[in-house]
């Protein structure tokens, strides 16, 4: 009876710290804190339109949980339950290895480098806590046997799958995290390597069908994003201007010298002084979302591989350490200049706390980089046991998710990296949990 008490208490301690630490969640943030994104979204959701400039599967998602809380706080309900969900299993697996460090776990969940996000109305929030708990399910499951371990399986897939139509960007990663969820007990890399391809190509087929075959999302050309930056990019580096159309002398003169900054894209489009490259290509020139402009940042590219590459490092570099990243959102809608919940204490207080840890490693994603592959590291010689393969294919899965950055990112907020924030605390304890213990 003493034997089987003990692991009870246990995991009903954790039951209590988790739900402990959804309601403060709620507290903290409820109703949650609106960005331009999920603006956007919500209106879409109105207005039954399907785009695929955000994902349309959020709009699906967030219009069947509506219902519980109208508006941001149905979202946000369903983001904190999973992530208090994650971190709880993750916990309880923990737990068979050492007390003390399963209940480390939810308090982790407390970390400010991941509450200061997880309020906040994003999907790569969303995407983050879903692959934590597509990990978090297989793992506790990993010595279980067919009949029980097989479903759980089948159901981190489903949500492995959700993740990557929320994060398109995320199918670089998928099949390293795909392998885990098919082996958990111990990671192969030989089976993992033959199964990327394969994984990687049937997740992209999934996204076509399910956002023009099954949806119908009106195609938007996001990727389109990333070449007027990368356009931006080279034309600062090579001082040519690259862009196609028509430009004045102080036009060229501006995107050469003038517009370019590695933090975003939308100097282009929001920003003075050069909203006009913008204007230019979706008015003037009608150039964007059509093929000239891919064929020009082709071109441009083939033209200028070292500007194209000087560009790329730039911006991958101040994503990674850069200190002026976006972290907290705070801007209120209405007007820029304000905080949008200057009126709710709970908040401003944890303001005060993100300001003061933004100029440290904390709030860096290159530190969180560093860490999970830091963890692999350590974590190889472990491989064949299920705390080895869990820290593997959080932590690996995570570090390619991060390097599709150098190619395809557009911006360098923080929240881009919280994923492999995610990963790199629970691989660090699991990792600490895989040290041999005393007879």
């Amino acid at each position: 009876m003493r034997a089987w008490a003990e692991p009870v208490r246990t995991a009903l301690l954790i039951a209590a710290m988790t739900a402990a630490g959804f309601a403060l969640t709620l507290y903290v943030f409820y109703p949650g804190i609106t960005t331009f994104d999920a603006l956007y979204i919500y209106k879409d959701i109105r207005s039954g339109f399907f785009g695929d400039w955000q994902s349309p599967v959020l709009i699906v998602l967030w219009s069947l949980v509506d219902p519980i809380a109208p508006g941001t706080g149905s979202l946000l309900i369903l983001t904190v339950a999973l992530y208090w969900s994650a971190f709880a299993v993750i916990a309880l697996k923990i737990a068979q290895r050492s007390f003390w460090l399963a209940v480390l776990v939810p308090v982790l969940a407390l970390s400010p480098q991941l509450f200061i996000l997880v309020g906040i109305i994003w999907r790569d929030i969303l995407f983050g806590v879903l692959w934590l708990l597509t990990a978090g399910l297989v793992y506790i499951v990993a010595d279980c046997r067919r009949h029980v371990r097989i479903p759980v399986q089948l159901f981190a897939f489903a949500l492995l799958a959700v993740g990557v139509l929320l994060r398109p960007n995320a199918l670089a990663a998928a099949p390293l995290l795909a392998a885990y969820v098919l082996w958990p007990a111990r990671f192969a890399w030989r089976r993992a390597a033959l199964l990327y391809v394969p994984a990687a190509l049937g997740l992209f087929g999934l996204v076509q069908v399910v956002y023009y075959d099954v949806l119908g999302a009106t195609r938007q050309h996001p990727l389109h994003s990333i070449m007027v930056f990368d356009l931006g990019g080279i034309s600062h580096f090579s001082k040519q201007n690259v862009f196609p159309g028509a430009w004045t002398a102080d036009e060229s003169r501006l995107i050469t010298d003038g517009c370019y900054k590695p933090l975003a894209w939308d100097i282009y489009w929001t920003q003075q002084p050069c909203l006009f490259v913008m204007e230019h290509l979706e008015k003037r020139d009608k150039i964007f979302a059509s093929p000239a402009l891919t064929a020009a940042w082709q071109h441009a590219i083939a033209g200028h591989p070292l500007a194209y590459l000087m560009h790329r490092a730039d911006f991958m570099w101040t994503f990674l350490f850069g200190g002026e990243n976006m972290t907290m959102w705070t801007r209120d809608l209405d007007d820029a200049s304000m905080i949008i919940f200057a009126d709710k204490p709970r908040l401003m207080a944890l303001k005060t706390l993100h300001d003061a840890l933004k100029p440290t490693p904390l709030l860096r994603p290159g530190t969180w980089l560093i860490i999970d592959a830091a963890v692999c590291l350590f974590a190889w010689r472990r491989r064949n046991t299920p705390l080895g393969a869990f820290a593997l294919g959080t932590c690996g899965s995570a570090i390619l998710y991060m390097l599709t950055f150098f190619l395809v990112g557009v911006a360098t907020d923080y929240r881009y990296a919280y994923w492999a924030v995610l990963a790199g605390l629970t691989g660090t304890v699991a990792l600490a949990a895989a040290r041999p213990t005393a007879p």
